[in-house]
């Protein structure tokens, strides 16, 4: 009798375990009969974040052209000519950005009003001539700091390493947040322009960078230079390779690190394939 039990409760429980294993296998395949396996120790990958093609941005204080091309995924000489911006590219706060194919609005056009007609003066005698008096010398013209350039190795393509120490974070092209690459470093450690070019904008407006600071180099390329302790150039400073531009730091970021990204017309492409190999 307790052998019968046995066997009874054996085989209950071999069905079950067959009832069970046929429905995981039946809710996980798909319709082609392929069973679907899902690790759930790896994080699915954000999906790509394409340009914004639609609606407008308005101008705030201390943004600029590239800076709000750079946000948005957009090359900026397209963004310049969706919004019929000529060449030197400047912007005004309150000014509206499109991103549709819409016409760009009034608001982007300067308008002045004519100045009322000035009244004629009444006469007035002759004034006593007086002594001619020498003029005060203009003061020059302030130039931006020159900071320490220092010898950098260059790939055939032109770029050097923008900072040294241990590569943390590289470039995605899945879709993920990681743009570019993490350098990291020592707070206040210099940080170096990856090629020759041209400040166009070194701030902290943009969310997720800290202090940043982005060169143009070509009508192609910009290169980004985030989370810095502290920006040693100004826009408009016209920089070469190997010159440092900031100190390292970990501004809107969790650790010490710098984040280095190189955009070829608006769009992310991965650092190490343009720099020297280490």
């Amino acid at each position: 009798m307790a052998i019968q039990q046995r066997i009874r409760v054996g085989s209950i429980r071999g069905l079950l375990g067959g009832a069970i294993l046929g429905a995981l296998l039946a809710g996980c395949s798909t319709p082609s009969g392929q069973v679907q396996v899902v690790d759930r120790n790896t994080r699915a990958p954000v999906a790509a974040r394409p340009p914004v093609t639609s609606g407008q941005y308005v101008v705030q204080r201390g943004d600029t052209l590239y800076s709000i091309a750079f946000r948005y995924g957009w090359d900026w000489k397209a963004l310049a000519a969706r919004n019929n911006i000529a060449s030197p590219y400047t912007i005004r706060v309150g000014q509206v950005i499109r991103f549709d194919g819409r016409p760009p609005a009034t608001g982007n056009v300067a308008r002045t009003t004519p100045a009322p007609a000035a009244k004629p003066a009444a006469p007035v005698a002759p004034a006593t001539p007086a002594r001619p008096t020498a003029a005060a010398p203009a003061p020059p013209a302030a130039t931006p700091a020159q900071t320490p350039i220092q010898p950098v190795a260059r790939s055939a393509s032109g770029w050097a390493w923008p900072a040294n120490g241990p590569l943390i974070a590289r470039f995605s092209s899945n879709g993920s947040l990681n743009k570019g690459i993490d350098i990291a470093g020592e707070l206040g450690q210099p940080v170096l322009a990856a090629s020759d070019g041209s400040v166009v904008y070194a701030g902290s407006g943009l969310r997720g960078y800290g202090e940043l600071v982005i060169i143009k180099h070509s009508d192609t390329y910009v290169s980004a230079y985030g989370h810095n302790r502290r920006l040693l150039v100004r826009e408009g400073q016209q920089v070469k390779a190997g010159q440092t531009i900031a100190e390292m730091g970990s501004t809107g970021a969790d650790r010490v690190k710098l984040h280095f990204e190189i955009r070829r017309q608006g769009k992310p492409v991965d650092p190490l394939q343009y720099l020297p190999k280490r």
